[in-house]
């Protein structure tokens, strides 16, 4: 379980540091997603928004699916109660983001609950944990090493004076594993940044293009969720919850049905869960386990 970054007393040239390598590892994300933005601020003028009310709309929900979908529906003139409820559903997946962060934001101070509350987007839960999940396994090879050479050649040669490393030293690397909190906020604050520059400059574009929407901007959408998806797809239930997913969202396009991305999210986590437990997956993903209780056996 990895201790998480409540106080934060670094330097604050530490801080400024997490905050770049944040920002960096977000930039290509924020890229990708111009077409969509210049789409969104486009789109709101063409349904008869004004230019500051579309800017608006970015800063103020930020949610880019959300907007579009909104923006299509009161464009064919749909009643505020099925865009309240579409927008719903589609926006539901950030309950299940949080719910999977909840652990190590809730010890964070309010004020920094609320601030990455409202930055969290699929790009920065998905930076987040990358990198929860890149310092892990370091650190789980690191911790491997350092057992492996401070264990003593026999154990008449082990001295009480010399124990060996623990993985709840305050030096040892697991025990640095933490939530750096500003490491999201360099990602979810220049995400928010990048997609209001980006609506700025459909609803500039919007204004002197006609028919901004055929150009097939659109497709950064999905560009951009094949992008956070691939890289995490690393076993074979995480590759079952995709493809699960995938297909349900497609049958639920199909068939119009409005609550599809929320069924397809549920089912595909669901066949991973199943597919883990059935073959034993998440079990063999913890060797580092049977090492520290090999240790502690020789310990004793």
């Amino acid at each position: 379980m990895p201790e998480y970054d409540i106080t934060d007393e670094r330097e604050p040239k530490l801080k400024r540091q997490s905050f770049l390598k944040g920002l960096l590892a977000v930039m290509p994300l924020t890229i990708a997603v111009i077409p969509w933005g210049i789409l969104a601020g486009s789109l709101a003028l063409e349904i008869g928004l004004t230019a500051s009310q579309s800017q608006a709309m970015s800063a103020i929900i930020f949610a880019g699916s959300a907007q579009l979908v909104a923006l299509g529906m009161i464009k064919a003139g749909v009643g505020l109660g099925s865009i309240l409820i579409t927008t719903l559903l589609i926006t539901s997946r950030h309950l299940l983001y949080a719910m999977a962060m909840r652990s190590q934001i809730s010890p964070l101070p309010l004020k920094w609950r609320l601030g990455l509350g409202f930055l969290l987007t699929d790009e920065l839960f998905a930076i987040s944990n990358h990198s929860q999940h890149t310092a892990k396994a370091n650190n789980d090879s690191a911790e491997l090493q350092n057992n492996q050479s401070d264990k003593p050649p026999d154990d008449t040669s082990h001295s009480p004076k010399q124990p060996l490393s623990s993985s709840k030293s305050p030096s040892s690397p697991l025990a640095r594993h933490k939530f750096d909190r500003w490491y999201a906020l360099g990602g979810g604050l220049t995400f928010y940044i990048g997609w209001n520059i980006a609506t700025l400059l459909g609803i500039i574009a919007g204004q002197s293009i006609d028919n901004l929407d055929e150009l097939g901007l659109d497709f950064a959408i999905a560009a951009t969720f094949i992008a956070l998806v691939v890289p995490t797809v690393k076993k074979p239930s995480i590759l079952i919850c995709v493809l699960v997913s995938l297909t349900l969202a497609v049958v639920c396009a199909v068939f119009d049905i409005q609550a599809g991305l929320l069924i397809a999210s549920l089912s595909g986590m669901f066949a991973g869960v199943t597919y883990a437990k059935l073959t034993g997956e998440h079990k063999r993903s913890e060797p580092v386990k049977s090492v520290d209780a090999d240790s502690a056996g020789e310990q004793s």
